[in-house]
């Protein structure tokens, strides 16, 4: 049976992270709070679990998960050959709504789906995923909904969609926005973005000018 805490009292909060951490390492699943959307999250380094959240969402390897850490010094770990400008965006923007695709590190025992040697990283602004990540490590973290349906701006309308598939629903409130974050891919010579979201483009072009 899932369970369910309100991160709005602190001991809850405090239980439900420690709950919701244990089951990212059994390899199932949690919902947690960021500053954009709710995301359904699992181990990045167990392919299962990776597997049951794509099953979960009704997603296909072809659209790989993206993955959200706890700190920007984490990313070291992960990527490969980071470019100046995906230098200067992460300096810019993370915590924050931005995710950017960049090529992993290929020691990494990972399967995030067809990746092609990519990996796309966020880390979010929100008090509640930092715990969780940083109790945790990197998690494949996608929005907590089924796929083609609106993405959950509260824990109510994650269950309502994902239901018992998930162990651990860590409940933040509404999210301030829906906006879904800006994705910017940094493997090219020239920084582009894939997905306009809750960063201006204008506003990356302020650091990265040749932003296509």
């Amino acid at each position: 049976m899932s369970r369910r805490f309100d991160c709005a009292d602190p001991d809850e909060r405090g239980r439900g992270i420690d709950q919701a951490a244990a089951a990212v390492r059994r390899g199932e699943l949690v919902v947690l709070p960021t500053d954009t959307v709710y995301g359904i999250g699992a181990d990045a380094f167990t392919p299962h679990a990776v597997d049951a959240l794509l099953a979960a969402k009704g997603r296909g390897r072809d659209m790989p998960v993206p993955v959200l850490v706890g700190s920007p010094r984490t990313l070291s770990g992960l990527a490969s050959g980071l470019s100046d400008a995906g230098k200067a965006l992460v300096e810019a923007f993370w915590p924050g709504a931005l995710t950017i695709v960049c090529f992993h590190q290929t020691s990494l025992q990972w399967d995030l789906g067809d990746t092609r040697g990519t990996v796309a990283v966020r880390m979010p602004l929100h008090p509640v995923a930092i715990d969780l990540l940083n109790a945790t490590g990197p998690m494949a973290v996608s929005s907590a909904n089924k796929s083609g349906s609106p993405p959950a701006t509260t824990g109510d309308e994650a269950y309502d969609q994902l239901g018992e598939q998930v162990s651990v629903y860590l409940d933040g409130g509404a999210c301030a926005d829906s906006v879904p974050s800006t994705i910017v891919d940094v493997t090219g010579e020239q920084p582009r973005v894939l997905r306009a979201g809750a960063i201006p483009i204008e506003v990356l072009r302020e650091v990265v000018p040749d932003l296509d």
